[in-house]
């Protein structure tokens, strides 16, 4: 019988037999009917499937697990009698709904303490996530889907779609003053899914700013990488310090530097490329939020200066959403290849659709409408956060704010961990500047919350700042 050799097997559950696939594990001992009953048992007593759930009939679920009808009719009819499954005229075959799953058990050992809520998100990752673009979105994926070739929904490019790469070469050229071509973008997940690739072609120490991400270390020390510290001051990195420091390559954020804010000074950007040309190194620059620029026209983009120099990386985590995990590379020609060699040749980070629609987006000019709508939003809300400071906390000086979705609150020395516990007792989830310091900087570190003004969504920012002004510390000398 063709039925005795099936272990398991995916049968579709809906009344029609076109629905949700379910997993049946026939292997185990005894009849064929009984290991049906088994494995149905299971799904009920698992939860996976939930009481009033329809089952196929019977015909249909033979015909899919290769059994005879009789065997799966027969079976049906004792789960009914034992209470799993009911049975009416007209309704089909159910799970019971007295069939109660199997509770997940409890985890062991002491209870953890509770975690304080967070009222107000004022963490410096993200932008304002209810104000993302969904009608417009969704009209570029209708428009992207329907254009889309049929070999877009092959194997992938691990350059990633020529579409989109297409439409950034336009866009970065005419936003960001990039020079590159096609041929030269590749497409990522994101800023650290860049960071990694490069760090397999990198050659030798890396010299980062003082402050930066942590995490972004950890990328570069996980590829077997040295990171160095430079300098950070009013003037963005000191650049003059690479000299000393065997560098290969060096990360920097000319645009905004992340988190002390403020661009990289003109004479600094030259500097570097001089440095680059001068030592075969590489500059890597990281343009995580240029767009947004508030109190003067952006800052173009260091790689204009010297494209076989500079690989420039952006994405859309601050302009769009972080949870699209798209990026972009712009290379010099020389690590192109070497790039997609530790890539992969297959594209496995980001879905087509998504690259298809962010290039339609972007050629529609529904990027840019985007874009300066919420340049709008953010710049209130900096502006909102400047006065209400002023007013309530004129001892807290508010730095890097003309560009960017955060603000750095400098504190009085010492006084960084004590605003910080203030800040969570009052729901309050933002950064101090200690955990973004390099561990093996000579700078003398400051006190200062990194607060991001993005984050929150439109109706809920004047709470947040309430919350934020009776937190921060009093002034020195104050009662």
């Amino acid at each position: 019988m063709r039925g005795s050799r099936v272990n398991s097997a995916a049968a579709p559950v809906s009344g029609d037999g076109n629905g949700s696939d379910l997993h049946l594990d026939l292997s185990g001992g005894g009849s064929l009917r009984a290991r049906l009953m088994r494995a149905l048992r299971e799904a009920v007593h698992s939860g996976r499937l939930a009481p009033g759930t329809r089952l196929p009939p019977y015909r249909t679920l033979a015909a899919d697990l290769g059994i005879a009808r009789n065997t799966v009719a027969d079976a049906y009819a004792e789960l009914v009698e034992e209470g799993w499954l009911s049975a009416r005229q007209g309704s089909g075959t159910r799970v019971a709904e007295r069939a109660v799953p199997l509770e997940p058990e409890r985890p062991r050992g002491p209870a953890r303490p509770a975690r304080r809520r967070t009222v107000h998100d004022l963490m410096p990752s993200s932008p304002d996530a209810s104000a993302f673009p969904r009608t417009a979105w969704l009209g570029a994926a209708r428009r992207a889907l329907a254009a889309a070739p049929h070999d877009a929904f092959g194997v992938g490019d691990p350059r990633g779609r020529i579409e989109l790469r297409r439409a950034l070469t336009e866009y970065l050229a005419r936003a960001r003053g990039v020079r590159t071509s096609p041929d030269r973008i590749v497409l990522c997940s994101g800023f650290a899914h860049a960071l990694e690739l490069l760090g397999s072609v990198l050659r030798g120490p890396v010299a980062v700013e003082s402050y930066g991400l942590p995490f972004h270390r950890e990328v570069l020390e996980r590829a077997g990488k040295t990171t160095v510290p430079l300098t950070v001051d009013g003037r963005g990195a000191r650049v003059g310090e690479l000299a000393g420091t065997g560098a290969r390559a060096v990360l920097l954020t000319p645009a905004h530097q992340f988190p002390t804010g403020g661009p990289l000074h003109p004479e600094r950007r030259a500097a570097v490329v001089d440095w680059a040309r001068a030592r075969g190194g590489l500059v890597v620059e990281d343009d995580y939020d240029g767009e947004f620029r508030y109190d003067r026209q952006p800052v173009g983009a260091v790689q204009g200066l010297d494209p076989e120099r500079i690989v420039y990386v952006g994405s859309v985590s601050k302009s769009l959403s972080p949870a699209l995990r798209m990026g972009w590379m712009v290379l010099p020609g020389r690590l192109v290849d070497e790039v997609l060699g530790a890539k992969g040749e297959r594209e496995m980070w980001s879905g087509v659709t998504d690259q298809l629609t962010l290039a339609e987006f972007v050629s529609s000019g529904g990027y840019d409408r985007h874009l300066r709508r919420m340049r709008q939003v953010y710049r209130r809300r900096r502006d909102l956060l400047a006065a209400r400071l002023a007013a309530e906390a004129p001892h807290v000086r508010v730095s890097g704010v003309a560009a960017g979705l955060h603000a750095v609150l400098e504190l009085p020395p010492g006084t960084e961990a004590a605003a910080l516990r203030a800040a969570r007792r009052a729901g309050l989830a933002l950064d101090g500047l200690g955990p973004y310091l390099h561990p093996d900087s000579a700078m003398v570190p400051r006190d200062g919350l990194v607060l991001g003004y993005g984050t929150p969504p439109e109706h809920a920012f004047a709470a947040a700042l309430d919350a934020l002004c009776l937190a921060l510390p009093e002034p020195p000398g104050a009662a």
